[in-house]
Parts: C-alpha cells; sequence; structure tokens
C-alpha cells in the first residue's frame, strides 16, 4: 500500500502532482488545517502531512497521529509546529529554508521604495480626488545609508540590491565574519553605530532570546534622526509601543511593516499613522516562492517516505538507517560542544576547527560536522537544523575545516571544536564513554571531566584557597541546587574553571551576584 500524504493548507498544485507522480496517495483538504478537532480525528490515517501557516500542529493534534511519519513546512518558521511533541513520538519535522529568500528581500525593498515616497498615502489621496503635490513630499535613496539588522541569506540579497540603488550598505550580524563582509560589499559594524548612522534600516534576523526586541526604546533613541524602519522579518524585533511614540515624536520619520508581534494584525495603533505602511505578512507571498517551496516540501516528504533520505530536518540528523544508531551519541556530543562553545561567543565568528581522534574519525563525520555547527549557531540563529547550518556558516564567512587521526592520547573517541573569533581561540573537547553518554573532558585547554546538564553555571576564576567553599555557599544562599561539580586549572595558583550543573536556570540576578564573587573572572549561565 502506498504511503499516504495529508496536504490540510493552501499548497499549490505542484506538490499535489509531485505527490502523484511518486505514486503516494494524496489527499488534498485545504480547509482542514482551519479546524483543529476534524484534524486531530483523521490524522491518524496519513503517513506524512504538507503545511503552511494555517495549520497548527500542537501536542494534541500530534498525539492522535499514530501512524504519522513526517511533518514537512512549505516555509521557513515552525511556530506552527510542537517540535518536542514531534520529537517525542518520532515524526520527522522539515522546513525549506531558502524557497522564500528572494520574494522577501524584494518585499523588503519595495517597501522601502514606497516609505520613501509616501506612495500608499499618496495614492489614497489622489484617488480621493485631491491633488497634494506639496504634501508628499520625498526623500531619494541614492547615496543614503542603509542599515541591515541580520546578514544572513535574505540580508545579502538585500545588500545586492540596495547596491543596485548605489546606497551604502552597512550590516550588524555577530556571526558575519569580515572577510564576507568584503566578499558582498558591505561594512560590517556594531549596532549602536548602524543605529546612528543609519538612514534606512531593515531587519532579518530570526526571533531568538538574543533579538527579540532589539529595537526598543533605547535603540530608537540611538537612531539618527529621521530614520525610516523596514520590518519584513518577525514582529517580536521591534517593541511597537516604543516605535509607535518614535514615530509621533518624529524621531522615525517613518516604518513599513510586514510582520507583527500578534498576528493577525486585525488592529493597531500604528494603523492610525499617515507615515506607516502595514502588510499582511507579504513577505513570501509571490507565485515563484510558493512554487518553490510546494515543491521542495513535496519532494522532500516523497523522498523520505519512498527512500528514507532526510532533508532539511528540524529535529533529526541526517544520516543512514545503518549508521544511525552508532552515530547518535556522537552527534549528540558533537551537537553539544557546539552549543557550549556558541553560549560563550559573543563576537563574530572566523572560522570553527573539529578534530576527531580514534575510532569516531571513521565514521560521517560530515554528520557530525554539522551538528557541530548547529550547536555553534542555535544561540543566535532559531530556526537551524544540521542541513542548514553549514550553508548559514558559509553565508557569514565562518571556515570550518575537519581534522582527521588516528587514536594518540587516553581517549578511544575524542572531538574538540575551537572557535576562532575576530579576538580570540576557544576550544572545548568531549568524549562519549560506554554508557553512551557525552562528556566534557577539556575546556579551553584545561582537562576537567564533567557530564552535559541541562542548566550549567561556567565559571572562570583565580585559583585561589577557600573559592570552591565561597562558590557552594553563595550558591546554597541563592537556593541553587548543585548537582554536579566539576573542576580544572591550568596550574596551581593560575586560571581554573568551574562547571556547575544545577536543578533549575539560573536567574540574571543570582548570576550578577556570583560574578560579583571575589576572584570571579566571568561567570555565565548555560543551557543544554
Amino acid at each position: 500500500m502506498a504511503p499516504k500524504v495529508l496536504i490540510s493548507d493552501k499548497l499549490s498544485e505542484t506538490a499535489v502532482n509531485i505527490f502523484k507522480e511518486r505514486g503516494l496517495d494524496v489527499t488534498f483538504d485545504p480547509d482542514l488545517g482551519k479546524d483543529k478537532d476534524r484534524l486531530a480525528e483523521t490524522i491518524a490515517d496519513y503517513d506524512a502531512i504538507a503545511i503552511r501557516s494555517a495549520t497548527k500542529m500542537t501536542e494534541k493534534v500530534i498525539a492522535r497521529a499514530d501512524n504519522l511519519r513526517a511533518i514537512g513546512r512549505a516555509g521557513i518558521g515552525v511556530d506552527n509546529i510542537d517540535l518536542k511533541a514531534a520529537t517525542q513520538k518520532g515524526v520527522i519535522v522539515m522546513n525549506t529554508p531558502f524557497g522564500n529568500s528572494i520574494t522577501t528581500a524584494e518585499h523588503a525593498i519595495s517597501l522601502m521604495l514606497a516609505l520613501a515616497r509616501q506612495i500608499p498615502s499618496a495614492d489614497a489621496s489622489t484617488r480621493a480626488g485631491k491633488w497634494e503635490k506639496s504634501r508628499f513630499m520625498g526623500v531619494e535613496i541614492t547615496g543614503k545609508t542603509l542599515g541591515i539588522i541580520g546578514c544572513g541569506n535574505i540580508g545579502t540579497i538585500v545588500a545586492d540590491r540596495a547596491h543596485g540603488l548605489s546606497m551604502k550598505v552597512i550590516a550588524f550580524d555577530p556571526f558575519l565574519s569580515q572577510d564576507r563582509a568584503v566578499e558582498i560589499g558591505v561594512e560590517k559594524v556594531e549596532l549602536e553605530d548602524l543605529l546612528r548612522r543609519s538612514d534606512f534600516i531593515t531587519l532579518h534576523t530570526p526571533l531568538t532570546d538574543k533579538t527579540r526586541d532589539i529595537i526598543d526604546a533605547d535603540a530608537l533613541a540611538k537612531t539618527k534622526r529621521g530614520v525610516r524602519i523596514i520590518n519584513c522579518a518577525r514582529g517580536g524585533l521591534i517593541v511597537e509601543d516604543a516605535l509607535l511614540e518614535a514615530l509621533t515624536s518624529g524621531q522615525v520619520a517613518g516604518a513599513a511593516l510586514d510582520v507583527f508581534a500578534v498576528e493577525p494584525a486585525t488592529e493597531s495603533p500604528l494603523f492610525d499613522l499617515p507615515n506607516v505602511i502595514c502588510t499582511p505578512h507579504l513577505g513570501a507571498s509571490t507565485t515563484e516562492a510558493q512554487e518553490n517551496v510546494a515543491l521542495q516540501v513535496a519532494e522532500q516528504l516523497a523522498d523520505y517516505l519512498l527512500t528514507g533520505a532526510i532533508r532539511n530536518a528540524l529535529n533529526s540528523p541526517s544520516v543512514t538507517a545503518e549508521e544511525a544508531p552508532i552515530l547518535k551519541p556522537f552527534l549528540k556530543l558533537a551537537d553539544s560542544l557546539g552549543s557550549f562553545a556558541g553560549q560563550l561567543t559573543e563576537t563574530g565568528i572566523k572560522g570553527m576547527r573539529i578534530e576527531y581522534e580514534g575510532d569516531v574519525s571513521t565514521m560521517n563525520t560530515k554528520a557530525l560536522t554539522a551538528a557541530a555547527i548547529t550547536g555553534v549557531l542555535s544561540p543566535l540563529l532559531q530556526d537551524v537544523n544540521m542541513v542548514s547550518a553549514p550553508v548559514l556558516a558559509r553565508e557569514r564567512g565562518m571556515k570550518v575545516e575537519e581534522v582527521l587521526r588516528e587514536q594518540q592520547g587516553a581517549y578511544e573517541n575524542y572531538i574538540r571544536l575551537t572557535i576562532m573569533t575576530e579576538r580570540q581561540s576557544r576550544s572545548v573537547a568531549g568524549t562519549v564513554y560506554s554508557d553512551g553518554r557525552p562528556r566534557i573532558i577539556q575546556v579551553k585547554g584545561v582537562n576537567m571531566e564533567s557530564e552535559f546538564w541541562p542548566h550549567m553555571l561556567y565559571v572562570t576564576n583565580e585559583d585561589k584557597p577557600g573559592f570552591i567553599g565561597a562558590l557552594g555557599t553563595l550558591l546554597g544562599d541563592l537556593a541553587v541546587n548543585i548537582a554536579t561539580f566539576a573542576l580544572g586549572r591550568e596550574n596551581q595558583g593560575g586560571s581554573a574553571i568551574a562547571l556547575v550543573g544545577i536543578d533549575d536556570p539560573l536567574s540574571e540576578e543570582s548570576l550578577a551576584v556570583v560574578n560579583q564573587l571575589p576572584h570571579v573572572r566571568s561567570a555565565k549561565a548555560l543551557a543544554f
């Protein structure tokens, strides 16, 4: 019996035809995704489902999906999919991360031009029978400075189009290397510099804990007076109340918004302002983009159902069925080492070196390297997987090097990840013991042994008598329960490192107290 596929959103007929041509049993019900109860009742009949944003794959729906093997999202964002529930259910979640890039970039440029010349307001005025030629005085974009926040795939396309319009382009992106910036013709700057210098600002970064509210009242106060802001990325990047105030005061001359903090956005004080252009999340809404993502999601799901091949999976490595059992703990180790390094990295990454020693050097190191890169990029770029991570690293000019060698030390399997930034290099190494659990065995050249714990405290300090007791006492006073405690030092009285596994996340207030402890050089909270 042929695998059964459900399309529950409005997807191009291209997708339906691909499934049929590949011999799959496909049901096209574009309104089903709007009815959660009916979806939950019927989902158990299908091996895969292709969706866009209307269908909500909630924990309740996934729990009823007894036969479901894959969810294919035609687009990038997976906010409408309970990724944790899908993973626990053993359901592969795939997206199409690059199908909308050109379309979204072009929409941002279109909004910028419309904003510069007040086209929507002028159109409405003229249609109303007025001829207010002097009212709609615009500005040229030629020679103006465009600041791009987030210079990945879409941001790079925007930069290219802006160059064609004779604009000067500056960019803020912690993961953009200087070499890559030169290659794409942008000046890499810090955020405050971008805010101060830009005539236009456009956002092209994912919504993460680090980017949420990146344009708040403080940021807007630092901008050049009369700046114009465009957002075709995610609504939560801008504090809308602060933007409203800045638009009213004249600090911001105009804004063009395709996305909002709450969507569908059916009402907002921003709608009443004449210097605001609003569109209903149209960034990906072109015939070409819809065809691209429909074709991609159909091909990916068909390949998986018919051959087991996995592409653009958010919760599964791209490995063969034979490799999976052996590779699984090493994938976890590589990802965790990357996450460890990524959470500690605050400046632009120039490159990474991953060293494989012992038996692991004979395994699928391409998958392991992809897992390590994913771990590094995930703290800042939310929608990252083992397929997209290497591409995202290349786009930002990060050079990735693999080193393979036979066993030389005491460990049968050894992975060391080194991050090269514009300021320094930092390495972390680990191994997988016979119990299958990955462990950290070296940080910044300091030998130590620690499990990866869901919540950890990383402390660099001076090796002084009494420090360990003082740290333990302080954590006790802060009601922080210690689960594991690992120590290492360069030499007696020199630099030392403590890795502390704790039961609950450490608050910012508690972390600030730890940083004030005598002999502490730096303390950071980590999550795995």
